[in-house]
């Protein structure tokens, strides 16, 4: 019997001291000092190699692929285990009370950008592999730990390096929360775009601007229209729009022209039912009004499919599964000019089952009745790994050896580095009940969790490729 916490106990300052390293590190994508061998900036290069040489001198076989991403790996055998982390992080942003890239400790937790989001995880990974391979214990998988450089943006890392790479038998990510997250909704990323477009004639009522959100996968809490050719009775009308429907906003005049401006309340893409769409309420505004042609067809667009639907009902695209839920439709983007005319961009979670390609062909087929094309930006197809799994039922004992609670599995609408793997999960390492700081100012990982961690990721590495 190992004592998995004892054995990362007498590692604690050594795992403390290279975290703080790493963290110290300001690895976020800079396209300035981008190059060959570097493709997402010297920083994040400089991470990835400081990793790929520590895991060098600590007897790992290391490999760097082309700076897209790299692996350290240990043991023998056919068969290959994965973990799966990222060392990229997003910017700092402000209002933090230390310094982001110092890597302070304050009562037990370590402050920086990337603590938590990932590589906090990623070295409590790397020490859980250390540990297995100090030990000596026998294996009949080789275990590879890959660092992929890209996942904050448009994860380039890991589709490079699977092109190039071997693709593990198994694996997790430990870029998430405990348990276990077992399946991950699809992901579809599009926009509808006008086609053909020709300027409108002046003298009918003209929609000379639309502009909300900015991020497809955030509902846009603000929103601004410019029409011409109202009346000034118009504002009025808005107003009271606007108190109906418990926002913030106002409608003021310039000459012909009426400027209509909302305030919305913005959450994440995932859940948009939770959230006051700027765009589709001044949308559904404007929808009472004839407009010209163009204009016209993008405000009957929005209005008559997207406003007021957020589970794809007015589409006939609405459904659900026991595995991953409810289809979730959020409206995050929505341009138009009078010179250029309109773009609508969406962010679809559908579930496992989901017969994707149905829904394609109506996204399509609807864009075509108002004059516009539908344009794919990014599409991930969703990801399960079945409840029956040797991987799901080795992590859910090791989960709750280490811990002694019970481990039960969670469905996503969002995307892990797991669905990068055949058979991945995202495993850790946020525990149940701590709060989700990813992103945020004053980002830390609390060092009792950093040491648990590492002892369940050692327990289950050994596990798997034992």
């Amino acid at each position: 019997m190992i004592n998995w916490k004892e054995e990362v106990e007498k590692r604690k300052a050594s795992l403390i001291e290279d975290l703080q390293a790493l963290l110290q590190i300001e690895s976020t994508l800079d396209h300035d000092t981008a190059r060959e061998g570097a493709p997402f900036g010297e920083k994040i290069n400089q991470a990835l190699v400081h990793l790929l040489e520590k895991g060098e001198s600590d007897g790992f076989q290391s490999k760097n692929v082309d700076g897209y991403a790299g692996h350290l790996e240990f043991g023998s055998g056919e068969e290959l285990v994965g973990v799966l982390c990222h060392i990229d992080v997003v910017p700092a942003g402000d209002g933090w009370s230390s310094d982001p890239f110092a890597a302070e400790i304050r009562d037990g937790r370590i402050y920086a950008r990337g603590a938590i989001d990932d590589k906090g995880p990623t070295m409590a990974a790397y020490y859980a592999m250390k540990i297995v391979q100090e030990l000596g214990l026998k294996l009949n998988k080789r275990v590879r730990i890959i660092f992929g450089t890209d996942e904050e943006s448009n994860w380039q890392c890991v589709k490079h390096y699977f092109k190039h790479e071997e693709m593990p038998t198994m694996g997790f990510a430990p870029d998430a929360a405990f348990p276990i997250i077992y399946a991950e909704k699809g992901l579809y990323d599009c926009e509808w775009k006008q086609k053909d477009f020709t300027k409108s004639v002046d003298g009918d009522v003209r929609l000379i601007s639309f502009d909300s959100g900015r991020r497809l996968n955030m509902v846009p809490d603000y929103a601004e229209a410019v029409v011409g050719g109202l009346s000034g009775d118009v504002v009025d009308d808005y107003r009271s729009f606007i108190q109906e429907n418990g926002l913030n906003g106002d409608a003021h005049v310039a000459g012909d022209q009426v400027t209509f401006k909302l305030e919305g309340l913005s959450v994440h893409g995932s859940k948009p039912h939770t959230g006051k769409n700027a765009g589709l309420f001044l949308a559904a505004f404007l929808s009472g009004h004839s407009f010209d042609p163009n204009g016209d067809s993008f405000i009957r667009l929005v209005n008559d499919y997207l406003t007021a639907d957020t589970e794809g009902a007015k589409l006939g695209i609405r459904d659900s599964d026991e595995i991953t839920g409810e289809l979730t439709m959020n409206a995050g983007t929505f341009v138009y000019t009078a010179n250029e005319g309109g773009r609508i961009g969406m962010n679809l979670r559908y579930p496992v089952s989901h017969d994707f390609e149905r829904t394609h062909k109506v996204l399509t087929d609807v864009g075509e009745k108002y004059g516009y094309e539908l344009c794919e930006i990014e599409h991930l197809k969703p990801h399960h790994v079945p409840k029956d799994h040797p991987l799901i039922k080795t992590l859910l004992n090791v989960y709750e050896e280490q811990t002694g609670d019970e481990g039960y599995l969670i469905s996503i609408g969002g995307g892990t580095y797991a669905r990068s793997l055949d058979a991945g999960v995202a495993f850790g390492a946020l525990f149940p009940g701590d709060p989700e700081l990813a992103h945020q100012k004053d980002e830390y990982i609390d060092i009792e969790n950093l040491l648990k961690a590492t002892a369940i990721y050692a327990q289950a590495i050994y596990e798997l490729a034992k």
